[in-house]
């Protein structure tokens, strides 16, 4: 089985390709506004190995952009190659030893994000809440349970880790693991903002 492993949801976009006998992984700052190292990467890696048997793509929650770009390409390679296609939340991949672990992150718009992982599972959330809230619902966590976040958040003790698509690969060989099944979407935390236009 060779596995394509696809994770653009942060600040740093990593890509994995696993089989029998190859294991390459790829890392690099992710600029959500140009994704030519990805596609770079990703040509490489498939020029150097060829098709995937299964792709599997971290959906977040994080960037949009760099989701939907990731969901994308995993869409044209799978209908070149006749791949398999799941999504597992990005937020289950963080690079931790930890069997336990929450995700923190900025959702925008004066709010945050708060989500309990177990054993590569969300056992809590993503749960929207106000800064108050999240203050509040940290106080509450274990001290021997770490907080990770992906972007500096100074009002929070958090430390910066990011999803790996290495691991990311690795989960795609558990059978008994729960997958996201195509169609894939990014994880929304709300409804999406839409802007309607004034009436003349």
């Amino acid at each position: 089985m060779k596995i394509l492993a696809l994770e653009l949801s942060t600040a740093r976009g990593s890509l994995a390709f696993v089989s029998d006998q190859v294991k390459v992984a790829r890392e690099w700052p992710n600029d959500r506004k140009n994704a030519a190292l990805f596609f770079q990467h990703l040509s490489d890696v498939r020029k150097q190995l060829g098709s995937p048997n299964l792709i599997i793509v971290g959906l977040g929650p994080g960037s949009y952009a760099g989701t939907r770009i990731a969901i994308s390409a995993a869409i044209g390679l799978q209908m070149a190659s006749d791949a398999g296609l799941i999504g597992l939340p990005s937020i289950c991949t963080m690079e931790s030893g930890e069997a336990e672990y929450c995700v923190i992150g900025d959702a925008r718009r004066q709010t945050f994000f708060f989500a309990r992982i177990r054993n590569r599972e969300i056992l809590e959330g993503p749960t929207l809440m106000s800064e108050a809230e999240l203050h509040a619902k940290l106080k509450g966590v274990d001290k021997n349970v770490p907080v990770f976040a992906t972007e500096e958040l100074p009002q929070f003790a958090a430390e910066i880790r990011y999803p790996s698509a290495q691991i990311l690969a690795s989960l795609a060989q558990e059978p008994n693991r729960s997958f996201v099944l195509a169609p894939l979407e990014p994880i929304y935390l709300r409804e999406p903002h839409i802007t309607v236009p004034k009436s003349p």
